[in-house]
C-alpha cells in the first residue's frame, strides 16, 4: 500500500484505503472489477483514450449526454485521458507504475505487451505490482487471441446450451453474466494476491478468463454425463428445473411465480393447495414419479394459482406454508417488490450531478465493520489529469497544460 502509515479503524476506514489501482479496462468485464475496488475505497485511476474515453460513454439511454450504463460501472474512478499511441503518453503511464499497487486490464492478450506494458515490463519497474488481465479465453492457449464478448463466453461455456426450451434453440441469458461474474472472479482473486503480496512483498499476474469463470458455474452438466459415460445428457429444460419437480416457473394470475418444492417441502405444497390427497397420488409420490408426470402437476399448480386475484395472494399462501417461492421480477422494480432490498442496499439510488437520480445495483458484499458506502461520481474524460499527475508524480500545472496542448493528454471541455 502506498499509504504506509495507514491503520485500519473499524467502522471508519474503507477496506482498500491506501491501495492505488491503474485501470486500463473498458466495456463491462474489467470495469465490473474496478467498480468494486472503488466502492471499497481504492484509488482507481481509469486510463482512457482521447477524446471519447471508454466506448460505453455514449451507450443509451442517456440524459444530458450522460450514459446510465457508464455511470453505473465507473462511479468513483478518476479519469486520466492519455494517448498511448504516443511515446510521451506511454512514458507518463510508466512513470505511474512505481506508484501503484494494482494494474487491471481487459484488452485482448498481447495488446499490453506490444505497448511495453505487459507484466514482465511492469514487474521490471515495480516488482511488487499485481497485474490483473481479464480476457475471453485467457492469456495462454490456442484461442488466447480470439475476440470474445459476453455472449461468446456464454456459448463456449455451455451456459447457452443449458438455457431455453429443450426442443427449441439455445437462448441468451438476459444479462451480462459472463462479463460481470468474470469481473467478480477477478476482484476475488485480487484480494488473495494483495494478501500474499503484503506478506511476501512479491507481486503476481492474475489471468482471469471469461470462459473459465462461466464453465466453473456448471452444476452437474459436466460431471453427470462424464460419470455416466453418456447415459445421462445435459440439456436445457425450459422453465422447469431438470432434476426435480415441482421446481420451476409457473403461470400465476398476473405474471410468473417460481416454486421450488423438494422432498422436505412437498407436503407443505399439498397443504397450501388444499390438496393433501395428492401426496397419495401414485403420479406424485416420489420425485421420480413427479418428473415423469411433470406436465400433469404443472396443470394442477397453475389451475390452483388461477383462482387467486393477484400473484401476491398466491405467494402469501405459499409463504404461510413455508413453500420456497418468489415472483419473477422486472429488474428495475425489485425495490417495489419488498422494502428488504432497499434496506439492504441491493437496490441503490444515486444522484449523478449531470444525469440526476437513478437506480443502480448496490454493492453486493456486506462487511460487519465497513464504513457506509461512499458517495461516488463518474468522471468526465480526462477530468483528473492535473490531479493525478500533480499529486502522484509531482508535475506542475504548466507541464500538464502543455501535455494537453500537445494532445498527449485530453480533457473534455466543461459541459454547458
Amino acid at each position: 500500500m502506498h499509504n504506509q502509515s495507514f491503520q485500519h479503524v473499524p467502522g471508519e476506514t474503507p477496506y482498500l484505503e491506501g491501495v492505488r489501482v491503474l485501470d486500463f479496462t473498458q466495456y463491462l468485464a474489467g470495469p465490473s472489477c474496478t467498480r468494486l475496488l472503488a466502492e471499497m475505497g481504492a484509488d482507481v485511476i481509469k486510463v482512457e483514450f482521447p477524446p471519447y474515453g471508454d466506448p460505453t460513454r455514449p451507450s443509451p439511454p442517456r440524459k444530458n449526454g450522460r450514459s446510465a450504463y457508464h455511470v453505473q460501472q465507473n462511479r468513483g474512478k478518476r479519469s486520466l485521458s492519455v494517448d498511448l499511441t504516443r511515446p510521451e503518453g506511454l512514458d507518463l503511464v510508466k512513470e505511474l507504475i512505481p506508484e501503484v499497487d494494482v494494474v487491471v486490464e481487459n484488452y485482448s492478450p498481447g495488446v499490453m505487451e506490444r505497448r511495453g506494458l505487459g507484466y514482465a515490463d511492469l514487474k521490471a519497474i515495480n516488482p511488487s505490482v499485481i497485474m490483473v488481465s481479464i480476457s475471453g479465453f485467457g492469456q495462454t492457449g490456442p484461442l488466447r487471441e480470439k475476440t470474445a464478448f459476453d455472449f461468446i463466453a456464454q456459448a463456449y461455456s455451455g451456459l447457452m446450451h443449458m438455457t431455453g426450451e429443450p426442443e427449441g434453440p439455445p437462448m441468451l441469458i438476459g444479462a451480462g453474466i459472463a462479463d460481470t461474474a468474470t469481473g467478480v472472479h477477478a476482484f476475488a482473486a485480487l484480494g488473495y494476491a494483495l494478501y500474499r503480496r503484503d506478506r511476501t512483498g512479491v507481486g503476481s499476474h492474475l489471468d482471469i478468463g471469461m470462459v473459465d469463470s462461466m464453465y466453473h458455474m456448471q452444476e452437474s452438466a459436466v460431471s453427470g454425463p462424464s460419470l455416466s459415460e453418456g447415459n445421462v445428457t445435459a440439456m436445457r429444460s425450459g422453465r422447469h428445473y431438470q432434476p426435480a419437480s415441482p421446481a420451476g416457473i409457473f403461470k400465476g394470475p398476473e405474471s410468473w411465480i417460481v416454486v421450488f418444492a423438494l422432498e422436505n417441502q412437498i407436503k407443505n405444497l399439498w397443504q397450501a393447495m388444499g390438496r393433501v390427497e395428492l401426496g397419495d397420488d401414485p403420479r406424485f409420490t416420489t420425485n421420480t414419479n413427479r418428473l415423469a408426470n411433470r406436465d400433469d402437476l404443472t396443470v394442477l399448480i397453475e389451475d390452483w394459482m388461477s383462482h387467486f386475484g393477484t400473484d401476491q395472494d398466491v405467494l402469501d399462501v405459499l409463504e404461510e406454508h413455508r413453500v420456497p417461492c418468489g415472483p419473477v421480477v422486472e429488474p428495475v422494480k425489485l425495490a417495489e417488490t419488498h422494502p428488504h432490498f432497499l434496506e439492504r442496499g441491493t437496490v441503490r439510488e444515486v444522484d449523478d450531478p449531470v444525469a440526476g437520480k437513478m437506480l443502480i445495483p448496490g454493492f453486493p458484499i456486506r462487511f460487519s465493520d465497513a464504513p457506509a458506502l461512499p458517495d461516488l461520481t463518474a468522471a468526465e474524460v480526462g477530468e483528473h489529469n492535473s490531479e493525478v499527475l500533480e499529486e502522484i508524480l509531482g508535475h506542475s500545472a504548466e507541464v500538464v497544460q502543455n501535455l494537453e496542448n500537445d494532445g498527449i493528454l485530453y480533457r473534455r471541455p466543461p459541459r454547458n
